[in-house]
């Protein structure tokens, strides 16, 4: 496939017209109550422009608090999307386990959609003993599966698979833009830092991460690159790959040659900080972005 449609959310790709910074999660400095809705506040006060919702462990938002969500957001020119549960396997065999995996999506997306975002992340699955390819063919399944899902309900955002941390982890960059390339309204979550870990520190030249646009730009097209959803931060791994997450200044991770790849190839969407200093780490990456000429 040389290039992908995006015409079924072409006005949600038209919202982000340029690489917008922002916080997984709610900004350590938030005031008290350090909740959404001020945690929404607190990065505009800090010149970011985009909050993931952390829906990790549950979707804590109501349907009832979602509109004001939304509209905190929009007054505050700020950009939500959504990291979904830890608790998904889209390749378990149990069927109780899998329809749990799929009702976990699915709830997320209802409730990022109703707050006004438009992307969507999520960890697809485990191997557990399977081949790469049986592996592909199940998580394939579930994502057509679930899109159509949304799409019946009018749900229009972005489900994004992520490059995931562990080689022992479904999660590729060839898988997640193989995904993406084959099933509708996919796109991928291109996570530096955990192809830096699934690696072992190897993948982290300029190079490298010009390669990993390169490839999208050749599989999904241009329009994919001014759609970006991009998660970096520092990160700790041992042989088995990722760790834990870092502050930049404690690893070796070259964010700048990753900001420096995304000005290059002119990306567009939005950059996600988890580092532990969240909105440090955040503002540190845009500050250097800002500054590439």
């Amino acid at each position: 496939m040389c290039g992908k449609s995006l015409n079924w959310f072409f006005p949600l790709f038209r919202l982000v017209e340029k690489l917008l910074f922002g916080t997984a999660g709610i900004p350590l400095s938030t005031p008290s109550p350090a909740d959404t809705i001020n945690g929404i506040s607190q990065v505009r006060s800090l010149s970011l422009s985009a909050m993931e919702l952390e829906f990790v462990q549950n979707v804590n938002i109501s349907r009832e608090k979602a509109p004001l969500v939304k509209e905190t957001a929009k007054k505050n020119g700020i950009t939500l999307t959504a990291h979904g549960s830890y608790y998904v396997n889209l390749n378990s065999d149990e069927r109780p386990k899998y329809h749990a995996s799929v009702s976990r999506i699915l709830q997320a997306a209802k409730i990022l959609h109703a707050c006004g975002g438009y992307s969507l992340v999520f960890h697809a699955g485990f191997y557990l003993g399977k081949t790469p390819s049986q592996t592909y063919g199940q998580v394939k399944e579930a994502l057509k599966e679930l899109t159509a899902s949304l799409k019946d309900e009018s749900i229009s955002l972005w489900l994004r698979p992520e490059t995931t941390g562990k080689p022992s982890q479904f999660g590729s960059l060839e898988e997640i833009v193989k995904l993406s390339e084959e099933v509708e309204n996919i796109l991928p979550c291109i996570d530096f830092s955990h192809l830096y870990a699934r690696s072992a520190g190897k993948f982290n030249s300029n190079e490298d991460f010009a390669s990993v646009l390169s490839q999208i730009e050749k599989s999904l097209g241009k329009e994919a690159l001014k759609n970006m959803h991009v998660h970096l931060s520092g990160m700790n791994y041992t042989e088995k790959g990722e760790r834990n997450h870092l502050n930049f200044s404690e690893c070796k991770i070259n964010y700048k040659g990753v900001l420096e790849a995304l000005h290059e190839f002119k990306c567009a969407g939005v950059v996600i900080s988890e580092s532990p200093n969240i909105e440090g780490d955040a503002l540190i990456s845009k500050r250097y972005f800002e500054g590439l000429r």
